[in-house]
């Protein structure tokens, strides 16, 4: 919901909308851009329409808040990023390459925290997070964020990383994001390679209703020809891939598992190792965002790669031109592309000839020395 202002009509309750730039400019016939300039005060307002305008925001009770006050192009000194989360791997690695990058240029960084998708949460927390000489990059990975992207008002300076768009979505938008259709399908053909019937897959929450890691697996085993399975809706956490994980264990045709992300898949082989189906002899397991942790399971975790870090790194450059506009020129970095990562959670499929991928050792481990850590004794392991 794009919401700029407030109501202080007596008739509104406490569970009404507040009245948004996009109502004034509904009901005045014009765009939300011209609403933006008049409540600005920008000479580039015919008298006409700049007397519609405050005429409606009279009659609507419209009260500007600070994110329609603030331009773009304005001197800008430091950055606010607007997210809903601070804590899950990709959140947290995306803030960390934004601070790098925003302090080797000399900005300060502030947080401000969505804490739900309800409305009036969206709209105060961008109005508190916008201020003159401030820019904005919001985290749009999840419904409170794509919410407050929407509300972020067409002058602010932001950049927002995002969920891979549909189609040409994201042309012309200050947006970056990693092709999670691509990696997805990438990891579901490496199965399908490995003898597999089909792949099972176990979806994180998505920010829209068609989330593109979902499609990319949907359209890798539609483009082998195999059969697709209802895909499981999962949480974020170890306990959300523990629950699926049990289901997709009581199920014998059941032989790989593609997981949201690494968290879901520590539940899955939790869930298998409690069923005694073997990983990866009986079950292949594949995660995304290869978090620290993923390279020191047992086995170690083939996953993707998503250099979230980096990512961040870019929506601090992509603000450039709205803090000097001669560099909207400058060429922009490459998008961070993810990678699969082989490790040994996945194998051959049962039955099937041949022997395991060969297994690339992760640059996690590169700095390692000393003897090799051996398994837990099989008492640990209940079967």
């Amino acid at each position: 919901m794009d919401v700029t202002g407030h109501t202080t009509s007596e008739s509104s309750t406490r569970t009404s909308r507040p009245v948004s730039i996009r109502d004034v400019a509904a009901a005045a016939g014009v765009s939300y851009q011209t609403v933006s300039r008049v409540i600005n005060q920008s000479p580039r307002v015919k008298q006409s329409t700049r007397q519609l305008v405050l005429a409606t925001i009279s009659e609507l009770g419209f009260r500007p808040n600070r994110a329609a006050r603030t331009l773009a192009g304005g001197p800008i000194g430091s950055i606010t990023v607007l997210t809903p989360n601070t804590t899950l791997f990709g959140q947290a690695s995306l803030i960390q390459g934004i601070e790098e990058a925003a302090r080797a240029a000399g900005f300060a960084v502030g947080i401000r925290v969505v804490e739900s998708d309800a409305p009036q949460e969206v709209a105060d927390a961008v109005d508190r997070a916008v201020e003159p000489g401030t820019a904005l990059i919001v985290v749009a990975f999840d419904r409170a964020g794509t919410l407050a992207l929407a509300a972020v008002p067409p002058e602010v300076p932001m950049v927002a990383a995002v969920e891979t768009p549909v189609g040409d979505e994201g042309a012309g938008q200050p947006w970056v994001w990693t092709d999670d259709r691509k990696a997805a399908a990438d990891a579901t053909r490496f199965l399908l390679d490995l003898g597999h019937q089909t792949v099972h897959y176990i979806a994180i929450p998505s920010s829209t209703e068609h989330s593109q890691r979902t499609a990319g697996w949907r359209q890798a085993l539609r483009e082998a020809g195999v059969a697709v399975p209802e895909p499981l809706q999962g949480g974020w956490d170890p306990h959300s891939g523990y629950e699926a994980g049990r289901v997709l264990a009581a199920d014998p045709a059941v032989t790989a598992v593609l997981c949201g992300n690494d968290d879901l898949a520590v539940g899955v082989i939790r869930a298998m190792h409690e069923a005694g189906r073997a990983i990866p002899d009986s079950v292949s397991v594949v995660g995304f965002d290869d978090t620290p942790h993923a390279a020191y399971l047992s086995p170690a975790l083939t996953t993707v790669r998503l250099d979230f870090v980096e990512l961040g790194r870019e929506c601090v450059r992509r603000l450039w031109p709205f803090v000097d506009p001669a560099l909207a020129t400058e060429p922009q970095g490459p998008r961070p592309e993810p990678e699969l990562i082989v490790r040994e959670s996945a194998g051959p499929a049962p039955g099937q000839p041949g022997t395991p991928p060969v297994r690339r050792r992760p640059r996690s481990h590169r700095s390692l020395s000393g003897p090799r850590l051996q398994p837990c004794p099989p008492a640990t392991v209940k079967e």
